[in-house]
């Protein structure tokens, strides 16, 4: 299975490398099912791969010029607030077992593989959905609705916390529609957002959980050298058609993880 694992976490960085975004997706389901992590700890050690491989992944974008920083501080502050505080603080107060529905006991660990799935199927529509990208409007003033920023800041930082992926699907819409900013610089924009609330929000787990750094540095150096794979394979592949292919895949695997939760408890995965 740690062979598996370890070819999945290039998949992860070969994914952010083609498309752009949607790879950190599977790192929590990676880790859980391939590695035996406990699905909380999974969560922690998602942010940090997912944090370190965003930032390598935002350096090539900022030397393009494609990076807009007052944007990411405007979002990234509350974001990063938002982050740190729901792993220093709310997830230690979550109790082991929440409550119980007939024979079904919801503990702490099925609630954040359940939130993840559902955040698993969200991402996959916005990926399988044929939407047009938004016309490269580089020449109109950027304005920001500074209230519906913050707060969406504040809602994708928490559920970074909660469930360790980076929300890049729900960050760059934001920045499009809200900030007015080109495509392309939404993408490199995100990537940098999401490298530091990521990485900030791992920082509210050091000395809460004890931390495998050898699986985490070989799984992050994995994705890394992914996303290097991705951005030389990504002129060759037709990014719609493999966001869409991969839409289907994070679909198909949002569901079973929802199902093998429910119905199948405790059948593989670090619980």
């Amino acid at each position: 299975m740690e062979i598996a694992g370890y070819l999945a976490s290039l998949i992860i960085g070969i994914s952010l490398g083609l498309i752009g975004g949607g790879g950190s997706i599977l790192t929590v389901p990676v880790l859980v099912y391939l590695f035996r992590v406990q699905p909380v700890i999974a969560t922690a050690y998602s942010l940090f791969i997912v944090g370190s491989t965003s930032l390598v992944g935002s350096y090539p974008k900022y030397k393009l010029g494609q990076i807009n920083l007052k944007t990411a501080l405007i979002f990234g502050i509350p974001s990063i607030a938002a982050v740190y505080a729901t792993r220093a603080f709310i997830v230690p107060a979550i109790p082991e077992n929440i409550f119980t529905i007939g024979s079904l006991v919801v503990t702490k660990s099925l609630l954040m593989m359940l939130l993840f799935a559902v955040l698993m199927v969200f991402a996959s529509v916005s990926m399988i959905r044929d939407k047009k990208e938004p016309v490269e409007a580089g020449a109109e003033e950027q304005k920001f609705n500074y209230p519906v920023i913050l707060f969406e800041g504040l809602v994708v930082g928490t559920l970074t916390g909660l469930v360790g992926a980076g929300g890049g699907f729900l960050i760059i819409p934001a920045l499009v529609l809200l900030s007015k900013l080109p495509m392309k610089q939404a993408v490199g924009t995100s990537l940098l957002i999401i490298a530091a609330k990521s990485l900030i929000g791992f920082t509210g787990d050091l000395g809460k959980e004890t931390m495998n750094w050898s699986l985490l540095l070989t799984v992050t150096g994995l994705a890394i050298v992914g996303i290097f794979i991705g951005n030389k394979l990504s002129g060759k592949v037709s990014a719609g058609s493999l966001k869409k292919g991969f839409g289907w895949f994070v679909l198909v695997m949002g569901i079973y993880i929802i199902v093998k939760e429910l119905f199948f408890p405790g059948t593989g995965g670090g619980h």
